[in-house]
């Protein structure tokens, strides 16, 4: 046990802390129907850093995060103004598609230009969870708390947009300002966390929580207890497997969270037949 809390310390308390708003973030998602615009915006955090290194800079200069956040900031704004309505020609989960795909390609060509491209690529996708170091971990979860309190404190415009969306507009609410904040707030989260996890823990801890949590339970503060939960239980086990069969951290954890899912659409399904 002391041997795995040496190495895995700094990488459980990451895993205990950050993932919480993304549990929350994931509940809005899941209800927007829009699952992929984590996994986009992660990417274009990452064509930020790509563009960086492209230019010269080190893959822990400073300026990296300041690409991918500015990066991320276009992306939300694209996405707030191309936010589907029922009549719609292309429906917004085709555009983000769309530009997870470019974004990946033009950070595949970047980097192939880089001598480390290979290794950074790889970086990028599950991230480098056992160098994460107390000082970055404190950084992100002040800037996730302060996030958390925005949300906290316009909860009600926020849940309006992402549940009630076709009757917000209609009750005076400025959507497209709201729904870049919304976004823009999540750019923020996206951008730090995959700097920490990479793009596949970003999207695994977004979603996967979120969709057992709908899976077990109806009521929005259920569904958040219960992501919580989930998070936090994969977590651990993630870092165990990684621990114990010598395998990469990052990955561990996404497919326990993706066993975790399996056996709750399993419940679920079982609930329904009972």
């Amino acid at each position: 046990m002391t041997e795995i809390l040496s190495v895995m310390k700094w990488p459980l308390v990451a895993c205990l802390l950050l993932p919480g708003i993304l549990v929350y973030y994931g509940l809005h998602i899941i209800r927007r129907e829009v699952i992929f615009v984590d996994l986009a915006l992660a990417q274009v955090a990452t064509l930020g850093t790509c563009v960086c290194l492209y230019l010269g800079h080190e893959p822990d200069d400073p300026h990296n995060y300041f690409w991918s956040l500015g990066f991320t900031l276009v992306g939300a704004l694209v996405f707030t103004f191309t936010r589907s309505t029922k009549h719609a020609k292309v429906p917004q989960e085709a555009l983000i598609g769309i530009t997870y795909v470019v974004a990946a390609a033009a950070g595949i060509l970047l980097l192939s230009k880089s001598p480390h491209g290979k290794e950074e690529l790889q970086r990028t996708l599950v991230g480098d969870l056992l160098t994460v170091t107390p000082v970055e971990i404190g950084k992100t979860a002040a800037l996730y708390a302060v996030i958390a309190v925005v949300h906290f404190i316009f909860r009600k415009q926020f849940i309006k947009l992402s549940f009630d969306h076709d009757h917000a507009a209609a009750g005076g609410l400025s959507v497209h300002f709201w729904d870049f904040l919304f976004y823009a707030l999540f750019g923020l989260i996206v951008t730090s966390f995959v700097q920490v996890g990479g793009v596949l823990m970003v999207f695994s801890y977004l979603i996967v929580p979120a969709a057992c949590g709908t899976y077990l339970a109806a009521s929005l503060p259920a569904r958040l207890a219960i992501g919580w939960c989930v998070a936090t239980l994969a977590s651990v086990g993630g870092l165990y497997a990684s621990f114990k069969l010598d395998v990469p951290t990052g990955a561990a954890i996404v497919c326990v969270l993706g066993v975790t899912l399996l056996l709750a659409a399993i419940a679920q399904k079982f609930r329904r037949t009972t």
